[in-house]
């Protein structure tokens, strides 16, 4: 599916105040995203402010250098995000996954744009441009900076390397295209260090981390004859080790290292009440099928969804979801 750049521009040329947003529970590519976007608006002259519904994790706090994003309610009220032309959801199409700033998509009189790379999505009354063959929303933001005739900087191509470089598992993934190698090599061309930006992301792991990390393999169980494995990340695992909840952030895909594991699944506790439950897939079955199942959605090798119950109905029901996929 190609965006109608044409159309993309003609929206960006006809107005000033951006307000961007994207998912709870940020990633990488999520504030790569945004941030990147909105320093290729305000290579343009635009007025640009950045809020997400929940604030950014401790580990990805190096991308934010010149202090752009904001959390609803601690730095920005919702009260004070009324006069924008355009308010732009990036790296999400989901009600459920925009949290608090939901409310306010559902209240501005802004026009509403999505810009997205995922497949599952829901009616959010706004014009989308979405490409879900794109192995990240980051590259969106390079092809949007071109389309809009901006050069890209160091500034822009440094984090837009890291939304791209993650969301493909630092170009591992089978989504990975010759698209996507080409943009990496104009992004160091721009600027950025891939080196520099690996040891942010891999090598500045606290000790409550490396502890959360080792409880979590620990736990891991088979099923299926070793094609499925799953493991948790409970209450006490975060209190006990100190850890934060982004702490979790990619530790699934460690447990894809084991020999003959087609599915990979964990449950990761919720303060709010409920789990978080995230899907990998390196079969047939369709992550982004079973996330809509239990409200959730995004690709078809990657998901996830929160369920709100108990941590033992939590795990049946998702056990079972999946080993029915598989059979």
């Amino acid at each position: 599916m190609s965006i109608d750049w044409k159309r993309f521009k003609e929206i960006i040329d006809a107005n000033q105040r951006f307000l961007l947003t994207s998912h709870i529970r940020p990633d990488c590519d999520a504030l790569g995203s945004e941030l990147g976007m909105a320093r290729v608006l305000r290579a343009l002259g635009k007025e640009v402010v950045i809020v997400n519904g929940h604030e950014s994790p401790p580990s990805l706090a190096f991308m934010d250098s010149h202090g752009e994003l904001k959390a609803l309610g601690k730095d920005v009220q919702p009260h004070e995000l009324d006069g924008f032309d355009v308010m732009m959801v990036l790296d999400t199409s989901a009600w459920a996954q925009l949290g608090p700033m939901g409310d306010v998509l559902k209240t501005t009189t802004a026009k509403r744009i999505v810009l997205d790379h995922h497949v599952s999505s829901d009616d959010l009354d706004a014009e989308v441009f979405r490409d879900i063959q794109a192995e990240a929303t980051g590259r969106l933001v390079v092809e949007a900076a071109e389309a809009l005739g901006v050069e890209l900087t160091a500034d822009m191509a440094s984090v837009l390397y890291a939304a791209q470089a993650t969301d493909t598992g630092w170009y591992r993934y089978a989504s990975v295209t010759g698209r996507a190698m080409r943009i990496a090599a104009e992004l160091i061309d721009a600027g950025a260090v891939p080196q520099e930006i690996y040891a942010d992301l891999y090598e500045q792991d606290t000790l409550a981390r490396l502890n959360l990390r080792g409880r979590i393999l620990a736990r891991a169980q088979t099923k299926l004859d070793g094609r499925l494995i799953y493991t948790s990340v409970l209450q006490e695992d975060f209190e006990e080790t100190g850890a934060h909840p982004s702490d979790t952030e990619d530790v699934i895909n460690l447990t894809l290292c084991v020999s003959g594991v087609e599915m990979a699944v964990i449950l990761v506790w919720l303060s709010k009440g409920g789990y978080k439950v995230s899907f990998r897939s390196r079969c047939d079955v369709d992550c982004s099928k079973l996330a809509a199942s239990f409200g959730g959605g995004g690709h078809k090798a990657a998901a996830g969804a929160s369920i709100d119950a108990p941590y033992n109905e939590v795990l049946e029901r998702v056990l079972d979801a999946v080993s029915a996929a598989m059979k």
